[in-house]
């Protein structure tokens, strides 16, 4: 998906997560039952950051061009602006730290979902690592098995060249 589709995605994705959330918040008996929604906010949030950061594949007049920037800057700003008003939804309708709970948890789990993966890299490296090594180590026995066969060989025919002569 290119930038510009993503960040309209991304804002349109907000928006109705917003709206969703300010239909059911009254009547939520707990965070629960709106989860999928702020989900849905955070991932919205992240297209549109993200598509303003990737401008890999597109044109210099695009990544530039003021209606470009300008879109990306408002789309930013009414993601921010949404987020807060959920935040103070949220806090009105489930307590005042509510919202501060729910980031720093996704905060918590985002950086054990890193720390995870950086696991999961090294124990691979580690792998290819002990595999390389292992291969280099079967290439010395194999080559040092063959010299001894040749070896081998080279003496059995130099004895019989020896008895025949």
């Amino acid at each position: 998906m290119e930038p510009i589709s993503t960040a309209l995605a991304g804002i349109s994705l907000v928006k109705a997560s917003v709206d969703f959330i300010k239909q059911n918040i009254s009547t939520a008996k707990d965070i629960g039952e709106i989860a999928g929604q702020i989900d849905a906010l955070f991932t919205g949030q992240k297209q549109v950051q993200d598509a303003s950061n990737r401008k890999s594949g597109v044109g210099l007049a695009d990544q530039f061009g003021v209606q470009s920037v300008a879109q990306e800057m408002i789309d930013a700003k009414l993601a921010a602006e949404k987020m807060q008003e959920v935040a103070q939804m949220v806090n009105m309708r489930f307590g005042p730290d509510t919202w501060s709970s729910i980031l720093a948890e996704r905060n918590r789990r985002i950086q054990e979902a890193k720390e995870a993966q950086a696991k999961a890299r090294a124990a691979a490296r580690k792998a290819h690592d002990e595999f390389v090594q292992n291969m280099k180590m079967g290439a010395a026995i194999v080559g040092v098995i063959g010299a001894a066969i040749l070896l081998f060989i080279f003496l059995m025919v130099s004895v019989a060249k020896a008895l025949v002569a």
